[in-house]
């Protein structure tokens, strides 16, 4: 395992791999600064470029861009009080606050130390996991593999929506995924299903296109509806302060530590995801507070409401990655397009990613340590500069975008019917995001149809209905009872708690 481990940095060091992860990290920083886009959305844009890649160059490539993401879109939050990512809100409660004391430089350095902290923590985490994760994945079989994916299903479309009716549309919309894996030829009989007598949908729908419009094109929809400049001008705080917020991260080490572990644990939960961490380790980092005035601060200007998001924020990756890993099952919506890029390179996740290829795995444990290394590194350096790139004009992208967006689907076969593929999923995409139905519980469904499907037919072939019995599957399945329950009755607690419900 210690040998494995070592020999993975090696494998992310050469230069093929560390290339491909510069770049990666590279198109991070712009994703993470510039409001609006996502980090979800690029690791789909950036999908169909993985196809002649080796797996640990693929993985170096698209953990490099995500991994860093979040970090770099604390630096919008912080100097304009726009999120650069959906999950760094929690961060402009006390982050721009203190910009506007001309504390920028200060809050910038803490928030990039912390971040640094929590990845650090949540890849050993991914690493620590492994030996205790292994034996127990290898002991599941194709009935447990089977219920696990509908357990992912279940928590992604449970935490879809506020209320029953949000419930509800999040489990019709995994249902629809499910319904869209089945497009393409039977399997087990060889017979088409809802393939319209189109040789096109013999083999299923390309996960590339579906995904790359799915989310490239409302972006780039509501980026040109606003038709405004992508930052709105904001006063710029002084940038001399970074070392006094990297002394806050060092001073605040055990609540950095601690948000970082609660990041993890959220991770590791399929369907969390960001949104909630990063609001549970600002409580976390409220309640830390020892005197009622002190309590007060928050919201004020207070750095740890900054160290605390920030942690817990960049450690839920290495989190999510256990399950996705070991299981198949994403722990977030970046997660399940990640999981797209396992089959792209040919890697099925499951038990050998622990034992056949335990050094892939290995080196994302790298990847995400050394990229937001590089990162951080980088952002205090440059950090007065990368703050103008936030005024870049919306008009100015959206050319851009949609050349990658379509070119990334032609790419990904060769065939125009990509791009009509492409362009019908992002019309269905744009009407879900304005009608508020969620999208992840879709895509995870179309994700994890073929593997439920196969797990599903092997599981009854073998034990006819007694699988159902088996303890591993009962514990399953009263997993996806209580967390139905558990989401109901928190759900009618979140407009109590400021954010949640617009997090997640």
């Amino acid at each position: 395992m210690l040998q494995t481990f070592f020999q993975a940095l090696l494998e992310v060091l050469k230069w093929n791999a560390l290339s491909f992860m510069l770049i990666g990290i590279v198109v991070g920083f712009w994703v993470g600064l510039l409001p609006g886009i996502g980090g979800a959305t690029t690791l789909a844009l950036m999908l169909p470029f993985v196809y002649r890649m080796a797996p640990v160059q693929a993985f170096a490539f698209l953990l490099g861009m995500h991994s860093v993401v979040a970090t770099t879109g604390e630096i919008t939050s912080i100097l304009f009080g726009i999120p650069g990512e959906a999950t760094t809100v929690a961060t402009i409660l006390d982050g721009h606050a203190m910009a506007k004391k001309g504390q920028a430089g200060r809050a910038l350095g803490a928030s990039l130390t912390s971040s640094l902290i929590g990845a650090i923590v949540g890849a050993a985490a991914l690493a620590l996991a492994i030996p205790v994760v292994r034996p127990l994945v290898l002991t599941f079989g194709s009935p447990e593999f089977f219920m696990l994916s509908i357990v992912g299903i279940a928590f992604i479309a449970s935490l879809s929506g506020r209320g029953p009716r949000g419930m509800i549309r999040g489990f019709l919309a995994g249902c629809l995924g499910l319904l869209l894996a089945a497009v393409g030829q039977d399997p087990q009989m060889g017979i088409q299903r809802y393939t319209l007598s189109s040789l096109y949908l013999w083999n299923g729908l390309n996960l590339v296109p579906v995904l790359v419009g799915f989310f490239a094109i409302p972006e780039i929809i509501d980026l040109a509806v606003r038709g405004t400049a992508i930052a709105a001008d904001a006063p710029m705080g002084r940038l001399s302060q970074v070392r006094e917020g990297v002394f806050d991260a060092l001073r605040h080490i055990w609540l950095t530590i601690r948000c970082s572990l609660i990041g993890t644990y959220i991770g590791i939960i399929p369907g969390v995801g960001g949104g909630v961490a990063q609001w549970i380790a600002y409580a976390h980092a409220v309640q830390s507070a020892k005197t009622p005035a002190e309590r007060d601060g928050f919201g004020k200007g207070d750095v740890r409401g900054v160290l605390g998001p920030g942690a817990a924020v960049n450690s839920k990756e290495g989190g999510a990655l256990i399950p996705t890993i070991a299981f198949g099952v994403p722990g977030s919506t970046a997660m399940a397009i990640l999981l797209g890029g396992f089959f792209v390179v040919g890697l099925v996740p499951g038990p050998d990613m622990l034992t056949k290829h335990l050094d892939v795995t290995m080196s994302m444990v790298w990847t995400i340590v050394l990229a937001n290394i590089i990162t951080v590194v980088v952002s205090v350096v440059f950090l007065n500069r990368l703050a103008r790139l936030t005024n870049i004009r919306g008009g100015l992208l959206i050319p851009f975008l949609a050349l990658l967006t379509f070119l990334g689907a032609y790419t990904s076969s060769n065939s125009l019917n990509d791009i009509v593929v492409t362009l019908i999923f992002g019309w269905f995409g744009y009407l879900m995001v304005r009608y508020r139905w969620p999208r992840a519980p879709l895509v995870l469904g179309l994700v994890l149809g073929d593997v439920a499907e196969r797990y599903l037919w092997i599981s009854v072939a073998r034990y006819g209905s007694a699988w159902l019995t088996r303890p591993i599957v009962v514990i399953l399945i009263l997993l996806i009872v209580g967390v139905i329950g558990s989401s109901i009755r928190q759900q009618r607690m979140l407009p109590k708690v400021p954010g949640v419900a617009r997090a997640t």
